[in-house]
């Protein structure tokens, strides 16, 4: 079979150190962003002072020209920026209190359930995979799976909360910076997208690496239970990402719903105006849900598809044979994947200026197209310096022989079907395209024929991108098994830092410009924002696309360990116990958008109702005399989210157990199909009809071409109509959509580590009858 060439003193230093590049790399970034300074001191200035004139490095400020105070712009500035950080920071604290108190519950019943399977023996039993060996006992497995979940839960935390204080620190930052030129808040923008995405890829790989071997120490050479242990970590980064989607989701989208509903089509003011009491709420929002939220979830599909990889590969000859380099595969992608994102990253920084707003998205579509094509060449390294020329991966109950070039064209293939998921995303959601163009046209008649071509968009938008799935799928399935399917998902998370720095990017433009906005600047700054933030708006759908589609392969990959795991042999859906699971499974998706919509529906109501009231009761607001009562507003979405995020919370992570317990686990392996098939199908067209609805009002509001302008300007009735389409895009594209990819997923995690209660003590109600 032949041995790798990197040797396993090599791979214990390759992986810690590129981590250590990662957070590195990030702290630089960061310390770049913190140059520009908000505060009114004359002269202070950012990186601008470089003597090389780049991105409009020389420019004057626009305020200067003008004639306007620049102090007490950069005063306003710098109280609207604190408010934002202070109302995140409070809404993520209450959260992560109600959080805490289920991850000690769920951890408590992961060691319950797992020490239960041999009654809490502390004696070795037979393996599960190779009887006549001898394996640690059950109870080591509980104790180590309830450790990594609780590891996995408060990575995923502190990633989601270090994401959100990035995006709050550079948000008033890179306004002030737009008033320098486009360019400039580009790249403050981008730097602090970058900060979170190199924290979290390096931060994910750094803790699992460190469990994996801390862990080592007790298991051994049984790497059967060490790797079975491990799974929990995906478990807890999946499940926090679970309530940060879920509550975040509804917290950003009662408030934009009610600012823009009241404020937009009633009071014909702008967005973001400071007269609209909701409008501190919604920036607040972009942060704890677009941020916070899209940090834990991305986290989450990055540790599940490295655990299902290691479980397969550790029941294979990688871990038949003790051979921990190429056992380490995974985690050598991923290191691979933050020295790649660097050098991405330097080409939107350093290597080429942004001198004009047409510039900015194929800047950030460039650094998906870059990243993906050095990876390419890095995978290649990866896999030709760390696995053996042949070897076997389990299959089923057999082991199939793999050669590597097999296995270098599984995390190809996934890495590309990413790509193309996020071209076909950006052509549905650009208003550059014609599919946005046409919603946009449907305008003219309403908001109801909007709405007919918005969800016809969003459905036609499933076609391809499900495609490039099912083909990455049969190829990675073909050549390598599951372990195929789970080298593929992580493929396509392989360039997870920029994509995470493309994504943060959006709400951080988004925030700017509000911040332009309520600080009163220029309508010359407010359009470069309004450039910056159309750009992130696409770029954030894409995100999106690589999000669903990672977690439908993901989650068949998880699949695949559970029904190994559970010594299933064949899932047959001509069975009675399979099929009801199946179709049961396949309703799961939108029992759990049902709950969502809702949530986000009653909330805002509520804000709908203050936002009018405030209006109608504080005399002055209007004309700009009083301020409104901005905490009010926050208060309803903060109450709103925590009380809301209970029960779809709640059906995800129950409906495993329950089914498993009282069904078993072939009822349970059609509920994991059923669900992942009708999910990912409606998480795709929920997340791109919502983004057409949005770049349709937004390309109306910026007249750029001759058709826009005859359907605007603000406040026209296709305008109106085009808000109208926004407001019911917005819990479809930030809340129910991105939750989705989270259910499929968690719920597959979760069954593969109960997978032994499941398997011994499973299925009570067939036992019964």
């Amino acid at each position: 079979m032949g041995s790798a060439l990197l040797p396993d003193l090599g791979t214990q230093i390759v992986i810690p150190v590129c981590a250590v590049i990662g957070i590195v790399f990030s702290l630089v970034q960061w310390y770049l962003v913190s140059r520009v300074k908000v505060s009114s001191e004359r002269g202070a200035t950012s990186p601008s002072s470089n003597k090389n004139n780049k991105n409009g490095y020389g420019d004057c400020l626009i305020e200067e020209e003008e004639g306007i105070n620049d102090h007490n712009v950069v005063a306003k500035c710098a109280d609207i920026q604190n408010a934002i950080s202070e109302g995140a920071t409070s809404f993520l604290f209450t959260e992560y209190q109600y959080v805490g108190i289920f991850m000690i519950a769920f951890a408590i019943l992961i060691f319950l359930f797992l020490g239960s399977v041999e009654g809490f023996s502390t004696s070795s039993q037979p393996c599960t995979y190779n009887k006549e060996k001898r394996c640690k006992p059950a109870l080591a497995t509980a104790i180590f799976s309830t450790v990594s979940f609780l590891l996995g839960a408060i990575t995923s935390v502190i990633s989601g909360f270090l994401g959100m204080k990035i995006a709050t620190y550079a948000n008033a930052r890179t306004t002030l910076e737009a008033r320098k030129g486009v360019g400039k808040a580009f790249i403050v923008a981008f730097r602090s997208g970058a900060v979170m995405g190199f924290l979290l890829a390096a931060n994910g790989l750094l803790v699992l690496y460190i469990a994996i071997n801390l862990f080592k120490l007790y298991y051994g050479d049984d790497w059967e239970g060490l790797f079975e242990a491990i799974t929990g970590y995906g478990l807890g980064g999946s499940s926090m990402a679970l309530f940060g989607r879920v509550g975040g989701g509804i917290y950003t989208k009662a408030a934009d719903v009610g600012a823009d509903l009241v404020g937009k089509v009633e009071r014909n003011i702008p967005e973001d105006d400071p007269r609209n009491p909701a409008v501190i709420a919604d920036n607040v929002g972009d942060n704890v849900g677009d941020i916070a939220g899209m940090g834990s979830d991305l986290f989450g599909s990055y540790t599940e598809s490295s655990c299902a990889a290691l479980v397969v590969a550790s029941i294979s000859s990688f871990g038949i044979d003790h051979d921990f380099t190429a056992m380490c595969y995974p985690l050598l992608i991923s290191s691979m994947g933050i020295l790649v994102c660097l050098i991405t990253t330097l080409f939107a920084t350093d290597f080429f200026e942004i001198k004009a707003v047409k510039e900015i998205e194929p800047a950030l579509k460039n650094q998906l197209i870059i990243s993906t094509a050095i990876m390419t060449v890095g995978i290649a390294i990866v896999t030709w310096t760390c696995l053996p020329s042949s070897f076997t991966i389990f299959n089923f109950g057999t082991q199939k022989v793999v050669k590597n070039w097999q296995l270098f064209l599984c995390v190809a293939v996934g890495l590309w079907a990413g790509l193309i998921i996020g071209f076909v995303t950006e052509y549905y959601t650009s208003n550059a395209y014609s599919p946005v163009q046409d919603v946009a046209d449907s305008c003219r008649t309403g908001a109801a024929t909007n709405v007919i071509f918005g969800l016809a968009l969003g459905y036609k938008s499933v076609i391809i991108p499900i495609f490039a799935i099912a083909i990455a799928i049969f190829v990675s399935f073909t050549f390598a098994a599951m372990y195929g399917i789970a080298v593929a998902a992580l493929g396509m998370l392989s360039t997870i830092a920029t994509g995470l720095a493309i994504d943060a990017y959006g709400p951080i433009s988004d925030n700017a410009g509000g911040i332009a906005e309520m600080a009163g600047m220029s309508h010359r700054i407010r359009e470069r924002t309004d450039a910056l933030d159309a750009a992130g708006n696409t770029t954030a759908a894409i995100g999106k696309g690589f999000a669903i589609g990672s977690a439908a392969l993901v989650s068949l990959a998880l699949f695949g360990a559970f029904v190994s795991r559970a010594g299933i042999s064949t899932v047959d859906v001509l069975t009675p116990q399979v099929f009801i699971g199946l179709i049961v499974g396949a309703m799961l998706p939108y029992w759990f958008s049902a709950m969502t919509m809702k949530s986000v529906g009653s909330a805002a109501l509520k804000m709908v109702e203050e936002v009018r009231r405030q209006f109608n009761t504080i005399p002055g607001l209007m004309e700009g005399l009083v301020k409104p009562d901005y905490a009010t507003c926050v208060k309803i979405s903060t109450d709103a989210s925590i009380k809301e995020m209970i029960p779809p919370g709640a059906l995800v992570m129950l409906t495993p157990l329950i089914v498993g317990i009282f069904f078993g686990v072939e009822t349970l392996s059609g509920v994991l199909a059923g669900a992942l098939v009708s999910g990912v199908q409606i998480a795709i067209s929920a997340s791109n009809t919502g983004g057409a609805w949005d770049n349709a009002k937004k390309y109306i509001e910026a007249g750029a071409s001759e058709h826009a302008r005859t359907l605007g300007p603000k406040g026209s009735e296709p305008h109106k109509a085009a808000v109208i389409g926004d407001t019911i895009g917005d819990p479809l594209k930030d809340t129910s959509g991105p939750s989705l990819n989270i259910l499929i997923k968690l719920m597959a995690v979760e069954s593969l580590v109960f997978a032994p209660f499941f398997a011994t003590h499973g299925g009570l109600l067939f036992k019964i009858f």
